[in-house]
């Protein structure tokens, strides 16, 4: 699993781009942590760049880094030499440089002279410019609002404001230096001035203080502390950093792997008031609330992090939509594609202050509403939910279904609104076999499975809570809708399903991998199961890496395209759970280590939000990567958890005390062990093993609190019978 190469290789999204992040504030610079060199750098609050250059200087020269490194996630630590100090064979004058991104952004510089005798004198200068354009228009490369900077200094406050002049945006920053050895002053461009001499050794040290000022309020930088105080979203990182399992195994790939993944999960949260813990979609593209991606990282991160899923949930469900308004695609009991703060929403430039858009959020937010249930057992919460339910519910069944056919068919009212609103939202992500873009209505195939999977989830929550006539009703719908959807979808001669179904409802014959999706929702017969998931795992569908998302046999296919043929963590993950629903262990074994062999490729194991499609062989050392990949992605990240989850077959039945598993343990990771997985109230230690005749065994090592460990076949597996079920109860090995 472990890269071969004699020279190894270890790319990184937005090469020689560091991000710091922490909610709605990020900093992109130069791997020193300082440099803004134009392009995407700065620092941005509310998608709103703040600052796009800022240079300091030390006696006429910027500071020589000689080392730096992210600290967190939301901190950063450097070091480096500066001019002017003491002359000598080695350099003597020193700075400590620490820089912490909360609301605002507070940079801590301590400078040290370790000369002898002499001190050493710093004149510094800092020049700082502010531009507050929202970051769709710095990645386009074009400018929509504009309006002048105005450059204010206060001296009683030792303050630097630069006010964007625009008549619909209330934006400033404001800057000073915070326990300056001398005052403060600015010359003759408006850059900061200050200068003071360190004693033989010696040390001065301030703190470069960036806040925003917004609609009049202004926003407090963070303290100069990388033990941050339990307040605010750092205290949520913190509750996070305390759910999170450890794993244990003898394949190091494996365990880096859900160490990054688990670690950048906890630093996420985008702090929204309606669930804190509602994390980030990815960075540095995605810093807003995105519906589905909220609800899609909660889900497969639920097995180390519940408390994701469950404020997701309660995210989501404060979102909901509540009138007619098509310029965003609202509609009520519809659920949110995005809530976005940059100038271009606030100024109505595009619909995405808070749009609609998204025909995959309503199912979604169903199903994990179910998956909730069955990982906390919170029945509370659940019951607090069940109206928004019930709402997602009727818009599905009404506006969902726009022509009463019993299939969920998108549409964009919006003029500035999405094309495509299932799981592919790319304007060219849904074509035909021949190439051409398939006009809407469509009816993909991933968002039928979906609906199936959702009214049954719904059922379980409606049935927990006391509602049976509810739950049957909706029962009954997913029997319905798994019988039409396979005569309308399946393609006999292709022996596969259809990506969608046309305007005309003729099945749209293209070889892509929203298939895949079917098999984790379960809407597949068990007869065709393996099949679909042997397709694949066929070479124009799997790199090698994972599964494309177009074949590359198909007239639009390009590796480092966005949905047409790069290869993305989330689904695939997706795909492997799918795999262990059914059964598929040699197909599931093969996409893990796939996906595990292409975390070894990129620096700290980190999955980006999407490789790109090229195939595994002699001629590509690397699978590549899509341009303008984020990360941290956050469900790339949680798509590692639900790899780990697939392979234990873990199913969590809270409200009756019970964790379901099936474990196969490939060859390549014969042992694994976690510790503190929580089901409802309770936590669990188990152990796993792999024997020589491949059969996994397990070990409740640990249980603190009311909960059974049971062996049971996947929903869907070929053993999965009256017979096989009680077989496998009666072998398995639990302790309560």
């Amino acid at each position: 699993m472990n890269a071969a190469a004699a020279d190894r290789i270890e790319l990184r999204a937005h090469a020689g781009k560091i991000c710091i992040y922490s909610g709605r504030s990020l900093l992109v610079a130069g791997l020193d942590g300082l440099t803004l060199g134009g392009g995407l750098d700065g620092f941005y609050f509310e998608n709103t760049r703040l600052l796009y250059q800022e240079r300091l200087t030390v006696n006429g020269e910027s500071p020589a880094i000689f080392a730096a490194s992210p600290v967190g996630g939301d901190a950063l630590l450097a070091y480096a030499t500066l001019a002017g100090g003491p002359a000598g064979p080695e350099p003597a004058l020193f700075a400590t440089i620490a820089r912490f991104v909360g609301v605002g952004l507070r940079t801590h510089v301590r400078i040290e002279n370790y000369a002898r005798c002499a001190p050493a004198r710093c004149d510094l200068v800092i020049r700082l410019e502010a531009d507050f354009a929202d970051l769709e228009e710095v990645q386009a490369g074009r400018r929509r609002q504009t309006g002048a900077v105005e450059r204010l200094w206060d001296a009683a406050r030792q303050e630097l404001l630069l006010r964007y002049r625009h008549p619909g945006l209330d934006r400033a920053v404001a800057v000073r230096a915070e326990g300056a050895p001398s005052p403060v002053g600015v010359d003759d461009g408006g850059a900061l001035v200050l200068g003071f001499d360190v004693p033989p050794h010696g040390a001065v040290a301030f703190d470069l203080v960036l806040e925003p000022l917004f609609d009049g309020r202004r926003h407090a930088a963070p303290p100069a502390r990388f033990d941050r105080p339990d307040v605010g979203l750092e205290a949520v990182r913190a509750r996070l950093r305390t759910e999170i399992p450890r794993l244990i195994a003898a394949n190091p790939t494996v365990v880096r792997a859900w160490e990054t993944a688990t670690g950048d999960l906890a630093t996420l949260p985008l702090g929204d008031p309606h669930g804190p813990a509602a994390p980030i979609a990815g960075l540095p593209s995605y810093q807003q609330f995105f519906g589905r991606d909220t609800l899609t990282i909660g889900w497969q991160a639920a097995l180390a992090l519940p408390t994701i899923l469950r404020d997701a949930l309660r995210a989501n469900a404060a979102y909901q939509g509540v009138a007619v308004d098509d310029w965003t695609d609202e509609q009520p009991g519809k659920l949110i594609h995005q809530a976005r703060r940059g100038p271009l929403s606030v100024l109505g430039f595009d619909p995405f202050l808070h749009y609609y858009g998204d025909y995959a959020t309503p199912p979604d937010f169903l199903i994990m509403l179910g998956q909730y249930l069955g990982w906390s057992g919170d029945l509370a919460t659940v019951r607090q939910l069940l109206p928004a339910a019930r709402k997602a519910i009727a818009w599905l069944d009404d506006e969902g279904d726009l022509d009463g056919d019993g299939f969920i068919e998108y549409v964009t009212r919006s003029p500035e609104g999405l094309k495509n609103q299932g799981w592919k939202d790319s304007g060219d992500a849904i074509v035909d076999e021949r190439g051409e873009v398939v006009a809407n209505p469509i009816a993909t195939c991933e968002l039928q499975a979906w609906w199936y999977a959702g009214l049954q989830q719904a059922a379980l929550a409606f049935l927990a809570t006391g509602d049976p006539v509810s739950a049957l009703e909706l029962f009954g719908k997913a029997r319905a809708l798994k019988a039409r959807f396979d005569r309308a979808f399946w393609l006999d001669d292709l022996g596969f399903y259809a990506l969608g179904l046309d305007p005309a409802k003729r099945p749209i014959r293209t070889i892509a991998s929203n298939p895949g999706h079917l098999l984790a929702t379960g809407i597949v017969p068990r007869a065709k199961g393996r099949r679909v998931a042997r397709r694949l795992l066929e070479p124009d569908l799997f790199s090698g890496w994972g599964v494309r998302t177009l074949s590359s046999a198909h007239p639009s296919y390009n590796p480092f395209s966005y949905h047409l043929g790069s290869v993305w963590p989330v689904e695939n993950a997706a795909f492997a759970f799918g795999f262990a629903r059914y059964g598929c262990w040699d197909e599931l074994h093969r996409l893990a280590a796939a996906l595990f062999a292409a975390s070894d490729l990129f620096v700290a194991n980190r999955l980006p939000e999407a490789l790109g499609g090229l195939p595994r062989d002699a001629a590509h050392p690397h699978p590549g990567i899509y341009p303008q990949s984020n990360a941290p992605q956050g469900w790339s990240a949680s798509a590692v958890v639900l790899l780990i989850q697939a392979l234990l077959g873990m199913r969590a039945v809270a409200p009756l005390g019970l964790l379901l598993v099936d474990p196969h343990l490939p060859p390549w990771l014969p042992a694994l062990r976690l510790e503190g997985v929580r089901v409802g109230d309770a936590r669990l230690d188990l152990t796993f093993r792999r024997s020589k005749t491949g059969k996994t065994r397990y070990r409740v090592e640990r249980c603190d609190g009311e909960v059974r460990v049971l062996r049971q076949p996947a929903p869907q597996a070929p053993d999965a019978t009256l017979t096989g079920r009680l077989r496998a109860a009666a072998t398995s090995v639990w302790r309560a």
